[in-house]
């Protein structure tokens, strides 16, 4: 599985320490920044992530802002992308089993780094559930 993750300044100290736990379980993953805590605009960030989910198939997005609604704001705005603001492990679940999400944005000042550890290994190791779900998700 390819991972992309991107963060606004807010995001930058949570990101950094994910995007050390998801290398060292052998992820493939691309840094889109930002890369330092000096404020930046999310928007740049979010749609960045957003075009190169949406361009790249198998490839899934994680992204992070201060309250995670920016950035998952910006990236629902490409065609194709199904981003979802999780704040506790049952909402990714569901985010992922039945609205296919491909972009996982988190709130990084409202969550330590075991909760979005947590987040982040329901979100990627769940399946989309198809089915009635499917039928959903064609009319978006």
């Amino acid at each position: 599985m390819k991972i992309v993750i991107a963060c606004d300044h807010a995001g930058f100290p949570l990101k950094s320490k994910l995007l050390q736990y998801l290398k060292d379980k052998g992820y493939d993953i691309t840094d889109l920044g930002c890369f330092s805590a000096e404020p930046v605009d999310y928007p740049e960030y979010g749609h960045e992530i957003a075009r190169l989910v949406a361009t790249e198939p198998g490839t899934t997005g994680i992204s992070l802002c201060g309250s995670g609604n920016g950035i998952n704001m910006t990236a629902n705005k490409e065609a194709g992308i199904r981003s979802a603001l999780c704040w506790m492990p049952e909402i990714a679940l569901l985010a992922r089993g039945h609205n296919d999400a491909n972009i996982c944005a988190l709130p990084a000042r409202f969550l330590t780094f075991d909760e979005a550890r947590e987040i982040v290994d329901v979100f990627l190791s769940t399946d989309f559930e198809g089915g009635r779900h499917k039928r959903r998700i064609d009319k978006i």
